[in-house]
């Protein structure tokens, strides 16, 4: 899920790559609307909002947007400078570095989180911490799947999934529909586990707060390790029977 790129990735590992991590990102989304009331997994919005503070000269109601753009910014720089330093260094692994430190974030703000606020931390400082989390995901998963796959905003794909809606009524050769077919499930699979993991998170929120990030932590824990099983499981299957691929993992 996490190991192949490129034309090595298939439709399966597209899917399942997008499955846990649009949920995540729904989970995180809804955390910090209702916990801090900033959408953290995109930033098309605080553009919008940062104009207002500069055309309406309130520097300080501006300058907080700023921070929200500027760290999800940040964190996909983070991500693929970690991805490209250990590819340089010859690692099989090199995103690993960025998934851990999304799941490192993520249980620090689902452990801490509510104690933060009441001690006085600023709301919107911690709300960087999950956009830059975000712009680590994204970044991460951009990279993986060649850009087939996005899972931290929706905006671009109901554009892609309407433009592709509208080519079934006219591509109808066999293998141009097939692709087409395949896209649009993709595309449609994120946004349905985006939207469950903002409805899920949401009432999970209301009993247990920012734990639920913890929960999003553990999902991608369990992603991670479900990839690395299933390629260890194809590994020995290719050595039992070799010439087997192990394109299925």
């Amino acid at each position: 899920m996490f190991r192949h790129q490129g034309k090595a990735r298939t439709f399966t590992h597209n899917f399942k790559l997008a499955a846990f991590l649009s949920f995540i990102a729904g989970m995180v989304n809804i955390c910090g609307v209702l916990a801090l009331g900033v959408l953290t997994t995109n930033v098309t919005g605080h553009f919008a909002y940062f104009a207002e503070g500069v055309v309406l000269e309130h520097d300080l109601f501006g300058a907080h947007f700023l921070l929200y753009i500027l760290s999800f910014l940040v964190g996909s720089f983070v991500s693929s400078f970690l991805t490209e330093l250990f590819t340089a260094r010859g690692r099989k692994s090199p995103h690993n570095a960025a998934i851990f430190l999304e799941i490192g974030l993520l249980l620090i703000m689902g452990l801490y989180g509510d104690t933060l606020i009441e001690s006085g931390i600023p709301k919107p400082l911690l709300a960087c911490v999950l956009l830059f989390t975000m712009g680590l995901q994204n970044s991460l998963v951009s990279r993986i799947s060649s850009a087939t796959v996005r899972t931290t905003h929706l905006t671009g794909l109901f554009t892609d999934l309407g433009i592709e809606l509208s080519q079934l009524f006219f591509y109808n050769k066999e293998g141009q529909r097939k692709k087409l077919l395949n896209s649009i499930g993709l595309r449609s699979g994120i946004v349905a586990f985006f939207f469950l993991g903002c409805v899920i998170g949401g009432y999970l929120y209301l009993q247990i707060r920012f734990k639920i990030l913890v929960i999003a932590a553990l999902i991608l824990v369990v992603a991670l390790v479900y990839g690395n099983l299933q390629l260890g499981y194809y590994k020995v299957r290719k050595m039992i029977t070799p010439g087997k691929s192990t394109r299925g993992s």
